[in-house]
């Protein structure tokens, strides 16, 4: 905590040299990006438009539950001229900067915005102590979701750049097309589990939308934040939940320790088998892998799921371009 306070500090005084300035000296539309997700659809957004520069704090496998700004990205905080962040407090730890850079008059948005505003978002969820009951910030697991988030931010770009809003709205009507196609893939290729099977156990509670999405029942180990532990008794409870409705695999998530679930399974038995390779969550992959990306990331969820419960995977459809998944089919 005091290493966090020292940087909030920080950032204030660098505040204080104005950004106004920086932005004056540079004339390229700097954006400062805070989760993979949000990263990936800005710059899929912001294609083939010159002098964008699109930074993002977050790496792959990173829980934006837990994570504090460093002093790298306090300088890149300090250059931007807009800043771009998930919203619905996943981003918990950085609320204290993210409204230090409102107060001196930077341009920040929630992609979430327009998905809360259309009540798109399901309530009742605990983050942290200081954090119950407020909305699920998992969003982007229902693909109508990231559509909406897509269409928003380009109006957003469109409103800091007017003479590029025909690019920005172009890619993400083409953008939108295609997550079209990966939702109704998705929900022919999870049809195939019988209904009966489809219940989906993860590390943490972060796939509420996705089960709403593709009609699967979830549950986590942990609540829908991570900044809390799983107990003795939460591993207990949906140990025996496993156990009783005979779910034959379980699941880790590539952002949060397998431990906790680990030991789920080995109370409920070791009936339940671990998934072929964990979920992602939170976080994306890697840069340039499949699951990098966001459509990537949720198709290799849809691959995982189906692997793991013994299902072949659905082929794509001609038009979606799932270019690299070749690796994951093989497996």
């Amino acid at each position: 905590m005091k290493h966090y306070l020292v940087l909030v500090l920080a950032l204030a005084a660098l505040l204080m040299s104005g950004i106004g300035m920086a932005a004056a000296q540079d004339t390229r539309l700097n954006i400062v990006t805070t989760t993979t997700q949000v990263t990936d659809l800005t710059q899929i957004l912001t294609e083939g438009v010159s002098g964008v520069a699109v930074t993002g704090l977050m790496g792959a496998g990173v829980d934006p539950h837990v994570y504090q700004p460093t002093a790298s990205d306090v300088s890149a905080l300090n250059a931007a001229n807009a800043v771009f962040y998930s919203g619905l407090f996943l981003e918990g730890e950085l609320s204290d900067t993210l409204d230090a850079l409102e107060a001196r008059g930077v341009f920040t948005y929630a992609v979430s915005s327009p998905v809360d505003e259309a009540g798109f978002t399901f309530g009742g969820a605990t983050l942290s102590a200081e954090l119950t009951d407020v909305d699920d910030p998992h969003f982007w697991f229902d693909p109508r979701n990231w559509q909406l988030a897509a269409e928003g931010l380009a109006e957003t770009l469109a409103q800091l750049d007017p003479a590029n809003a025909a690019t920005y709205a172009a890619n993400a009507q083409a953008y939108s097309a295609q997550l079209d196609l990966l939702y109704s893939w998705g929900q022919e290729a999870l049809a195939v589990v019988p209904e009966a099977q489809r219940y989906l156990i993860t590390s943490h509670d972060a796939f509420q939308y996705f089960g709403d999405a593709f009609g699967w029942q979830v549950r986590g180990l942990q609540g829908t934040g991570t900044l809390t532990e799983a107990s003795a008794a939460d591993i207990q409870s949906l140990a025996g939940f496993v156990a009783a409705q005979g779910i034959p695999v379980v699941f880790v998530e590539s952002s949060a320790s397998s431990s906790a679930v680990q030991a789920m399974q080995q109370v409920a038995g070791g009936a339940a088998g671990i998934g072929v390779r964990p979920l992602y969550a939170d976080a994306m992959g890697e840069p340039n892998s499949f699951g990098g990306s966001y459509m990537g990331m949720l198709a290799t969820d849809i691959i995982t799921i189906l692997q793991s419960f013994g299902y072949d995977v659905l082929p794509f459809p001609a038009d979606l371009d799932l270019q690299g998944a070749q690796a994951l089919l093989g497996s």
